[in-house]
């Protein structure tokens, strides 16, 4: 590669970037999966499009895909709050192995006596269509404001439910799951998940401890630490323990999301970017990997059952059987059975029986790939109309309150940055009626581009953000104070933290 090939190179790449980028806002506007767009700037610069684009090499593509979801995952777990997934991570275990488990019999069943297909055929499109997708969960679910226990238990399956299925398609692909067994591999993946997700703990708690001593030059530095440690935790475990390097970085993630880290704000940001870019790549190269000219009506159908199958049989009764210890409500489970979105996940899993050579796997992506597109497209646009009809919305998710953390190492301090949103309830309310504790001060109001100093008679409005400094040993309790009137307002004391909040 010459000087003048890298140029056009970054030149045509530059210039799919800013298309995908501009696409977010359009797919916002219009309510569609802003995936379903780049799978199909990827078809169009494909072999089959006017890109004419030669795109073949599926260990490749397994490789990129592997690596984006790493990142993707790492921005799921950055924003996920830990007071919301920890009760619910049975739950999402449940879900990621026992409920896989249940949605795999049951495609494979479907696929072999209703379709005709061999059992290697079978339990691979099972095993590949049935775990949810991180980032399309995590980038809808941000977008409807549901209750936290649905959130939390919907986030840790998606960022639970690869290793059991990334091992148990390798295995199918590779002729290795016959030798071991059934008992020999439920052992592997149980094995691999809780190996994994100790390690990741590790990781995290030793980094976390790590990063607040670091006085590093650049608030910049910050996030590009944070991301090396997650890849670190993924490569390690998967190198060094052979256990589910993505469980590990999921619950890496969750513990640095969790801790109060220097520029923590400005880190989410950066890793937000970041997955936004993994995930434009990554459509866009499934994209290219796949082939409209291979597509046939047989394959559509096929795909039509198998989604039916795994969408509406296979995703409800893994649900009801998961959820019922937990005795959840039939609402809940009939909205979390319903917000099990496919998207990259099953189609990155189709590259591995191509790049192992299994015959028919050519016919196996392009099934997922038809499936992924036709039932993204009927969920994800369902998912507001459907959490309002089952009444599962967070009727306090619009009054929470952004807190930003920065170190006064010298003053033994912090400095929070607070922004007032529109909905919340600490607007009306006076700096004095906030009760922060002793030791606390506001200093510095920003309103209307406009900055001055408050006394305890002024009143906050919407759109405000505060300058808030309190001594380092008592930040949580001011973080939660801030929180507790956001959602009550100022008779938070009598209702705590999550205000009037229903569960």
């Amino acid at each position: 590669m010459d000087v003048a090939e890298l140029d056009r190179i970054l030149l045509a790449g530059a210039a799919i970037l800013l298309v995908a980028v501009v696409a977010v806002r359009l797919s916002g506007r219009i309510g569609l999966p802003s995936l379903l767009i780049y799978l199909g700037m990827g078809l169009l610069l494909g072999e089959s499009g006017p890109g004419h684009i030669d795109f073949e090499n599926a260990q490749l593509a397994h490789a990129l895909g592997f690596a984006a979801l790493v990142v993707i995952l790492t921005e799921g777990g950055l924003t996920t709050r830990w007071n919301e997934v920890r009760p619910v991570m049975p739950l999402g275990l449940v879900l990621a192995t026992l409920g896989v488990a249940v949605s795999v019999g049951v495609v494979a069943c479907v696929a072999h006596f209703v379709l005709g297909l061999s059992w290697q055929l079978s339990v691979l499109l099972g095993a590949i269509t049935s775990p949810t997708d991180a980032a399309a969960v995590f980038s809808v679910l941000r977008k409807v404001p549901i209750r936290p226990r649905l959130r939390g238990a919907l986030e840790a399956e998606s960022g639970l439910n690869d290793a059991p299925t990334v091992l148990l398609v390798t295995l199918v692909s590779t002729g290795e799951v016959g030798e071991k067994g059934l008992l020999a591999f439920s052992g592997l993946v149980l094995y691999e998940l809780v190996v994994g997700a100790l390690f990741g703990l590790a990781v995290g708690w030793v980094s976390v401890r790590l990063i607040r001593r670091m006085a590093l030059g650049s608030a910049g530095l910050y996030p590009l630490t944070v991301l090396s440690v997650a890849f670190i935790s993924y490569a390690g475990g998967s190198v060094l323990l052979h256990v589910s390097g993505f469980a590990a970085v999921y619950v890496t993630s969750l513990v640095l999301g969790r801790a109060e880290l220097p520029h923590r704000m400005a880190t989410r940001s950066f890793v937000d970017g970041i997955a936004w870019l993994a995930q434009i790549g990554l459509f866009v190269m499934l994209g290219l990997l796949a082939s409209p000219g291979r597509f046939v009506l047989n394959d559509v159908v096929v795909a039509l059952v198998i989604g039916v199958a795994v969408t509406v049989v296979g995703r409800f009764a893994s649900v009801a059987i998961s959820a019922t210890p937990f005795r959840l409500p039939w609402r809940e489970q009939t909205f979390i059975a319903w917000a099990g979105l496919r998207g990259a996940v099953p189609i990155v899993l189709a590259t591995i029986p191509l790049a192992e050579g299994v015959p028919h796997a050519d016919r196996i992506f392009d099934v997922v790939f038809v499936l992924v597109l036709v039932f993204t497209l009927l969920q994800g646009p369902s998912l507001p109309w459907l959490a309002a009809r089952l009444k599962v919305l967070d009727e306090n998710a619009a009054h929470e309150v952004d807190i930003d953390v920065a170190p006064l190492e010298s003053l033994g301090a912090d400095m929070l940055q607070v922004h007032v949103p529109s909905e919340s309830k600490l607007a009306g309310v006076e700096i004095g009626e906030l009760r922060l504790p002793p030791g606390v001060s506001v200093s510095l109001v920003i309103r209307n581009k406009q900055t001055f100093v408050p006394d305890r008679r002024t009143v906050l409005r919407a759109a405000d953000s505060l300058l808030v400094v309190a001594p380092s040993p008592v930040r949580e309790q001011t973080v939660s104070r801030l929180r507790a009137v956001s959602r009550a307002g100022r008779l938070a004391g009598w209702f705590g933290e999550r205000g009037r909040e229903q569960h």
